[in-house]
């Protein structure tokens, strides 16, 4: 794959991870229409308030991340997070793309070409990873609990009139910190970002979350 092809592959593969399932996170606030909702017993609900209340302590966080794409393809590079509403992935060469989201919109720059498309934060999952509290305890938003011996992961299902697929939020089963995402298509493609290296806690420069608004762009109403 070419260095422009991998860029562009790269940058639909997170288009579709941060805008594609934008609506599965809005009904899942309010909940499915027709849909049942998940029901837990008593051991599922304490993972889930501990997941929850450790969630929601993070101010902060930063580290690494590694993507995978579902035709194999791999890109990585850094990231910086300070709820609510704040985010920084850097990809790393030959990726000539950032993520940014300021607390109102999400940028995705390419560096190359030197432009970049806009989005608003709230019809992004983005939103759902940067509330400044959220409720993981609610069968109304987690629609699966899936328990592995090291693991816990979360589903968060998309409705069918948006084309189906789900969400998935994995975290550490013993220290409840989250170490991977995977959005699943309608299609059933999955497209994965885990991270690694992570510090939580560290102060935030501002400046990572700051979007040029002077660069050539379009904006998604």
């Amino acid at each position: 794959m070419t260095i422009d092809m991998q860029a562009n592959s790269t940058r639909r593969r997170f288009l579709t991870t941060t805008l594609g399932l934008g609506a599965a996170v809005a009904l899942g606030a309010i909940g499915l229409p027709g849909q049942a909702q998940a029901a837990f017993n008593a051991q599922q609900m304490a993972a889930l308030r501990k997941i929850n209340t450790y969630f929601n302590s993070i101010r902060t966080m930063q580290g690494r991340f590694i993507q995978f794409g579902p035709s194999g393809e791999q890109s990585e590079g850094v990231f910086f997070l300070a709820r609510p509403g704040k985010i920084r992935f850097n990809y790393s060469p030959p990726v000539k793309m950032d993520v940014v989201a300021d607390g109102n919109q999400v940028a995705i720059r390419d560096n190359k070409m030197m432009t970049q498309d806009l989005y608003p934060l709230k019809k992004t999952p983005l939103r759902y990873l940067l509330a400044d509290q959220m409720d993981l305890t609610s069968s109304n938003i987690v629609r699966k609990l899936i328990e592995e011996p090291d693991l816990i992961s979360l589903v968060l299902e998309q409705g069918s009139a948006f084309g189906g697929g789900s969400l998935k939020l994995i975290f550490d089963t013993k220290t409840y910190e989250l170490r991977q995402w995977v959005v699943t298509d309608a299609q059933g493609l999955d497209t994965s970002v885990a991270v690694y290296d992570v510090e939580i806690g560290k102060p935030a420069d501002p400046k990572h979350f700051k979007i040029n608004y002077y660069l050539p762009n379009k904006s998604l109403k």
